[in-house]
């Protein structure tokens, strides 16, 4: 296992002081580097882990804030939170926006290559930095199959992988119809994997408290997906190029 750094960054973004975890690889060349979205709850051990994970690869890697350093444990608070954000595309570019001011100002970033990974609403908001026309070498995304304003994902420059669960209530059958028919229309190169009999999260291990219905872990799926999205990386980010 190599050597890697990691700090806490303090940034201002939707009106709050966000709260995001950097981690650096080994060596001081400039490397590739990730955006990392959580889930609508927020950041946690769980992303900050997957940073890690990545700069261990080789990777600059910044899991970012969603609620000013807080945790929504509470599913009513975060949804009451998540669903005017998850309405509001401007919004979502901005907390989008401003992480990725602070990941390309880190030294050890490589400014053109960079890619956007998230889950639930960081998904989205990786999507929405495409649908922006942000230079981004990928964008991949677990149980964010979002779909944006009329025309503007044909403004995404890069490839984008999507996974979600075959039994995802809150991204159901319908919503992956639109997803792939917004992505196709647009002309992208796109991937949709849909893990079969996995419910909505089911890559994100149990937590201490009350989950939604329709949320659910599924631990091989889980992996695979990780898996997925190393490999996703290594074919559109190869660390040395």
């Amino acid at each position: 296992m190599t050597t890697i750094t990691t700090r806490t960054v303090e940034y201002p973004a939707d009106g709050l002081t966000m709260t995001g975890h950097l981690a650096l690889p080994a060596g001081a060349e400039p490397r590739p580097a990730v955006l990392l979205g959580p889930e609508g709850m927020g950041l946690s051990d769980v992303e900050r882990h997957r940073a890690d994970a990545l700069a261990e690869l080789g990777y600059v890697a910044l899991a970012f804030d969603l609620h000013g350093g807080r945790y929504l444990d509470d599913p009513e608070e975060m949804l009451a939170r998540c669903m005017p954000l998850l309405a509001d595309p401007g919004r979502m570019r901005g907390i989008g926006h401003a992480a990725l001011d602070v990941l390309r100002a880190e030294p050890r970033t490589d400014p053109d290559r960079i890619a956007a990974v998230g889950y639930g609403t960081g998904g989205a908001i990786g999507l929405e930095l495409g649908r922006d026309g942000v230079d981004l070498r990928v964008i991949g995304t677990v149980n964010a199959l979002t779909t944006g304003r009329p025309g503007e994902a044909a403004r995404i420059r890069c490839p984008v992988w999507a996974g979600v669960g075959s039994e995802d209530p809150i991204m159901p059958a319908e919503q992956r119809e639109a997803f792939a028919a917004e992505m196709q229309a647009a002309g992208i190169d796109w991937r949709l994997v849909v893990y079969g009999g996995a419910l909505h999260a089911f890559h994100h291990p149990p937590v201490d408290h009350a989950a939604p219905p329709g949320v659910g872990y599924h631990p091989r799926h889980a992996r695979r997906a990780w898996r997925d999205i190393v490999d996703l990386l290594a074919e559109c980010l190869p660390v040395s190029e």
